[in-house]
């Protein structure tokens, strides 16, 4: 059943909707989709690709839109068919050399298992007789019938499975019976399973079959389990699927064929070699499904081939400088090359990568950090498993099993068998592990809201540890040991049983799942692969990162993640140390105490000011500290300052400069505080919400006629600040933009609700905004900031203090602005540096 190879272009051309993988541009991924791109390039580089061609993304974007396929695309599929059987030397529909196909869907962006595939199209009573004819043996046609019938009927016609009894009557087929006897009694079987529960047909027209699959691939892009995928993962719903159509290779034909999927490192730890797994006699459907338990690939291909598909592996990840996931299959011990793209990686093994990229010296620093995000950086930080209490839990037997370890992660919650279940006991609160046999698209509701995910069967290729991995969650696969009953709601090992609701803690690295819950410890330092990644990024943006503080117990926490200087707040510091009260009560005194002489009494907030920020200061060595003065209309601190009860009865607090001696008392205090640690400089107190000149140099003057080390600086969150940012600067020592706050201020929303999914996420749906603004910048923000970068001057940078989870693209935006001083969040520092050194890297 082998394809003889040919190369050149194919002789009919190109055409409007079709290209062949010869004619095909690789970089055309957005029309080509990933896998044709991948496909292309594979073929045109001369590697053992069987012959086919790529249906682009325009023709499913016009289906979509017409419900019906564009006119001329049928006629280049038969024509583009015509030449598959040129280059094979085979017939598609008849004998004596069958043609059969796959029909696969391949979107510009992974959606691994959100849509889908028919294999071994083109089957009829004659083409079966013919391929036993070839083989010799009618149970492999009997496979084949079976498999592409169950295929079609699911795919195209939404039918169910036709379950057991078919697979016993094709494990009964004496291989030398006839094999027209043997389609017909198989066909007749399918057929009335399927008119049983859906009343429906699978054409026989090998034709029909050809252009049923197209339109279902079309649709599978809408499907709810693809449109759920899309907007988990922010992939725009426009792009539409391109469809690749390509002769089939039989891995199900013989005992040295076979099918497997292999990755060129370890997905799940990042560690060199070959890493994947391979069944014997079977096609890819098989690995990827989960439903058979595959072998390792360096262990179950024979030395020839391993030693082949080894080298290609190589080869591929220098020219794509990325770690890859590819599908091959094995026919008659000849290896051929199916898929290849950028493989799924846990966030552990895609630091690893990156700093062993680096190491290597093989790609440019960009392309080894290319494909590490700041949200895996985010995840790597994540608390794991107190190992006491590990240690505890196996020796109390609470060890329910161990099967594959195929995402990293240590969870604890409640366990439940269902994932429509699984999702509303997230939505109302609870963490949840999700324990399936085997998972499928249509559980993707169950496995976004799960913290953990366990499978009985399956690899580490197969879709649970697939969508995991693309997750981020954490997941076992192949606990073999447990027997669910989803009616009963009950999970057995051995003679031990979980009802849905206990507690359970599952460990996605070690693939241990435990009875009851497991506490978890304080995040890890940073591993020696991170820091190794980081320091990169950081010499190749060379921006300062400030991190919010608090207590001085946080100073030792920002510094083991790169922080270049430190921010707090006044109102900050003294909420966590109990203050707060006391603060609240000296600005809610008589309204009497307005008269002249009466702000002696904020000598309290100085001595407040002074006794809490002394130790802090203490422990921050030379590093630039920037303090935020009380905020008594800040957004995020309504309730903790009593803002409206405060502001009523003294109106002129609502005024960033109404109350001089507010701002007074807290430079007094602070200035002492300095003094106290030591502190000659390096120190500042920044007053948000100042949009004029004028404000600027009054907080200039209080400043002077105080005195002392720590210098004032003004927080911009409004357009009007913005636009008079070089003036308000030429007064002021240090300037920030509250970024979030400009860009609430611009959209005219709270920008409370730029830290929120809802309700901006049903107003973007919605289309009533441009842009997403939690995660772009508008484009008069950009403007606005452009009249900020013009106060960057003598050396005096301008800070972005940023809250919240800092997008990469957010980042990259204003790195090109001109912006190399940045605050965050603890959590926020490492992420941000990252995406600091990709904007650098990709400038």
């Amino acid at each position: 059943m082998t394809e003889p190879q040919t190369s050149g272009p194919s002789a009919g051309g190109s055409r409007g909707f079709t290209l062949t993988f010869d004619e095909a541009d690789p970089a055309d991924v957005d029309r080509l989709g990933g896998k044709g791109s991948g496909l292309a390039r594979m073929s045109q580089q001369g590697l053992r690709v069987p012959p086919g061609y790529v249906i682009g993304t325009d023709a499913c974007r016009s289906y979509l839109r017409e419900k019906a396929l564009p006119a001329g695309l049928a006629e280049e599929v038969t024509a583009r068919l015509a030449e598959l059987e040129r280059r094979s030397g085979k017939t598609f529909g008849r004998g004596p050399q069958p043609l059969l196909l796959s029909v696969r869907s391949g979107a510009p962006i992974s959606m691994p298992g959100m849509m889908d595939t028919i294999l071994d199209l083109g089957i009829n009573r004659e083409v079966a007789r013919a391929v036993a004819a070839a083989t010799g043996d009618s149970r492999f046609v009997a496979d084949l019938v079976a498999r592409f019938h169950a295929m079609y009927a699911e795919t195209v016609l939404g039918a169910l499975d036709p379950g057991d009894g078919i697979d016993e009557l094709v494990a009964a087929v004496d291989p030398g019976e006839d094999a027209g006897e043997v389609y017909d009694r198989i066909w007749a079987a399918c057929e009335q399973s399927l008119a049983e529960s859906d009343d429906e047909s699978v054409p026989d027209d090998p034709q029909a079959q050809v252009i049923g699959a197209i339109e279902a691939v079309f649709r599978s892009w809408n499907t709810r389990r693809a449109r759920t995928y899309r907007e988990f993962h922010a992939i725009p719903h426009d792009l539409g699927t391109a469809v690749v159509v390509q002769s089939m290779v039989f891995g199900n034909v013989s005992d040295d064929s076979g099918s497997g999927v292999v990755f060129t490192r370890n997905p799940a730890t990042g560690e060199p070699g070959l890493f994947g797994e391979y069944l014997a006699h079977s096609q890819g459907e098989d690995v990827v499904a989960g439903t058979r338990t595959p072998d390792p690939v360096t262990e179950a291909l024979a030395p020839d081939v391993l030693d082949e598909l080894r080298r290609t592996c190589a080869d591929l990840e220098r020219d794509r400088a990325d770690v890859l996931d590819i599908e091959f299959t094995v026919e008659h011990s000849t290896l051929y090359f199916l898929q290849v793209r950028s493989a799924k990686r846990t966030p552990e093994a895609a630091v690893r990568i990156a700093a062993d990229f680096l190491a290597e010296g093989e790609v440019s620093p960009a392309a080894a950090l290319r494909n590490l995000t700041p949200e895996q950086v985010r995840q790597v930080q994540r608390p794991g498993f107190d190992d006491d209490e590990v240690a505890r839990a196996r020796d109390e037997g609470r060890r329910l099993t161990t099967g594959t370890g195929a995402c990293p992660g240590q969870v604890s919650g409640v366990l439940v068998l269902d994932p429509d279940r699984a999702k509303e006991r997230a939505e109302a609160g609870e963490d949840v592990v999700l324990a399936r046999a085997v998972t499928s698209p249509a559980d993707l509701h169950g496995m976004i809201a799960a913290r953990g995910i366990v499978t009985a069967t399956g690899g580490s290729t197969s879709h649970a540890a697939v969508v995991a991995r693309a997750l981020g969650t954490a997941c076992v696969v192949g606990a073999g040991a447990i027997t669910i009953d989803a009616e009963a709601r009950t999970l057995t090992v051995g003679g031990r049983t979980v009802v849905e609701g206990d507690e359970v803690s599952l460990d996605g690295a070690g693939g241990e799942l435990f009875a009851g819950r497991i506490s978890t410890a304080t995040p890890a330092a940073a591993t020696g692969a991170l820091g190794a990644v980081l320091a990169a990024a950081s010499r190749a943006s060379e921006c300062e990162v400030l991190v919010k503080v608090t207590l001085p117990a946080d100073v030792d926490g920002a510094r083991e993640a790169g922080a270049s200087g430190l921010v707090t707040g006044i109102d900050d510091v003294l909420a966590a140390t109990g203050h707060i009260e006391g603060l609240v009560a000296q600005l809610l005194g008589p309204a009497s105490d307005a008269a002249a002489g009466a702000d002696d009494r904020f000598d309290r907030i100085a001595e407040l000011v002074e006794a809490e920020f002394t130790p802090l200061l203490a422990g921050t060595g030379e590093l630039d500290v920037g303090v935020r003065a009380i905020d008594l209309v800040a957004d995020e601190a309504r309730e903790m300052l009593q803002q409206t009860a405060i502001t009523t009865r003294h109106p002129e607090l609502g005024l960033p400069l109404g109350r001089p001696a507010l701002v007074a008392a807290q430079l007094r205090g602070l200035n002492r505080a300095a003094a106290n640690a030591g502190r000659t400089s390096g120190v500042h107190l920044a007053v948000r919400h100042l949009s004029d000149p004028a404000e600027a140099a009054a907080l200039r003057a209080i400043a002077d006629e105080i005195g002392g080390p720590v210098s004032v600086g003004a927080y911009l969150t409004g357009p009007r600040a913005a636009g008079n940012a070089p003036a308000i600067g030429d007064a002021v020592d240090v300037l920030w933009v509250e970024v979030r706050a400009l860009q609430a201020a611009v959209f005219g929303i709270p920008a409370r609700q730029l830290l929120t999914a809802e309700p901006l996420d049903d107003y973007l749906r919605r289309g009533l905004l441009p842009v997403d603004p939690r995660t772009a910048l508008d484009p008069m923000v950009r403007t606005l900031l452009g009249d900020v970068a013009r106060a960057q001057h003598d050396g005096r940078p301008v800070g972005m203090r940023l809250s919240g989870e800092v997008p990469e693209e957010a980042a990259a935006q204003l790195y090109g602005l001109g912006f190399r001083r940045f605050a965050v969040e603890a959590d926020g520092a490492r992420p941000l540096v990252l995406a600091l050194g990709k904007a650098a890297l990709a400038g």
